[in-house]
């Protein structure tokens, strides 16, 4: 397939608001070996997007300085040794950036097929949350069947996602969330508690119900030592972001009297390995329940490839419920 020698993109001019993106004019990339180029349809909008844009994240070595973690669209060329793809294959994928953009790179095994029945809007916006969700919530937590799951920030799009994963798979799922549309959308997908963190304590909540076994949060500052107080015992609390920081003091003697587990990660800086084990879990334990209709992701907006600022201002808002999407193809 021939490809042009450049493409449309959105990059970031200088650090700072969602001003800062622009539309530009690129080279078309090309791949290396295990490597695939995609020219996108769609491409999910995403908390670490923003922090790169504010100067807060930087991308892999050798990664595009595009924003953009998420996407799907056409598998357009293939690098050296990549043998599951085919040019004309509609996949979605995970990039270590760029897809912000009308065509971009990734391993070949952070690849995955659009799921049987689902369109390419839709599935742009599976990686980085799937992925997100089930390395930390499944590989890393370790969520039974039969548990107590508290997810905070549960109509993001991570939230939206631990929401249905862990139901799907018959863990007992508590939500956080800051207003009655948002917690009567958690309880929808399946939370049989949503909580209204502007009115109740949910640490209170959790202890009532015997404490959490397990914790994702992606809120940091004074929630740690909350989401102490909230484990169970043998609890784990699995951090995977700090929208109110990383430090604050902590009483850490609880961990030791009542055996608790704080872990956590983020997904960008792991190794193609990774997160290609990552990918082929996803494709064996949840890519048929996708197929079968049994879960999707949650759309909030979407947004033409050229307002990606205004697609940053929404996420930034927390007035979305689920995924902003950007429109790459015209």
């Amino acid at each position: 397939m021939d490809l042009p020698d450049t493409m449309r993109a959105i990059e970031i001019s200088e650090p700072g608001g969602p001003e800062v993106l622009r539309e530009t004019t690129r080279p078309v990339p090309v791949p290396g070996a295990g490597q695939v180029v995609i020219r996108l349809a769609y491409a999910g909008v995403n908390r670490p997007d923003a922090l790169q844009r504010a100067g807060a994240y930087d991308p892999p070595r050798g990664a595009s300085d595009l924003p953009g973690l998420e996407g799907a669209g056409t598998i357009v060329a293939l690098g050296a040794g990549v043998t599951r793809w085919k040019i004309g294959d509609q996949v979605c994928a995970l990039f270590p950036g760029g897809a912000y953009a009308e065509h971009a790179l990734t391993d070949a095994g952070q690849v995955l097929p659009v799921p049987e029945g689902m369109g390419l809007r839709e599935a742009a916006c599976l990686p980085e949350t799937f992925f997100t969700v089930w390395s930390n919530v499944f590989m890393r937590g370790a969520l039974h069947a039969g548990e107590r799951f508290l997810v905070h920030g549960g109509s993001s799009g991570i939230g939206t996602t631990a929401i249905q994963l862990a139901r799907l798979f018959g863990a007992r799922v508590f939500a956080t969330a800051g207003s009655a549309e948002k917690c009567a959308a958690c309880a929808t997908l399946g939370a049989e508690r949503a909580i209204n963190y502007r009115d109740e304590d949910f640490v209170a909540v959790l202890q009532a119900e015997g404490g959490a076994n397990l914790i994702l949060d992606m809120v940091g500052g004074d929630y740690l030592p909350r989401n102490l107080r909230a484990l169970a015992e043998d609890g784990r609390l699995v951090q995977i972001a700090f929208l109110q920081g990383p430090k604050v003091a902590v009483n850490f003697a609880p961990l030791m009297m009542r055996r608790l587990t704080i872990t956590g990660s983020t997904l960008r800086p792991q190794s193609d390995g990774a997160k290609a084990a990552i990918a082929a879990a996803l494709e064996r334990e949840v890519w048929p329940h996708l197929a079968a209709g049994r879960l999707a992701p949650v759309m909030d907006s979407e947004f033409p490839l050229a307002q990606a600022a205004q697609a940053h201002a929404r996420m930034e808002s927390s007035a979305h419920i689920g995924k902003i999407v950007l429109k790459v193809a015209p």
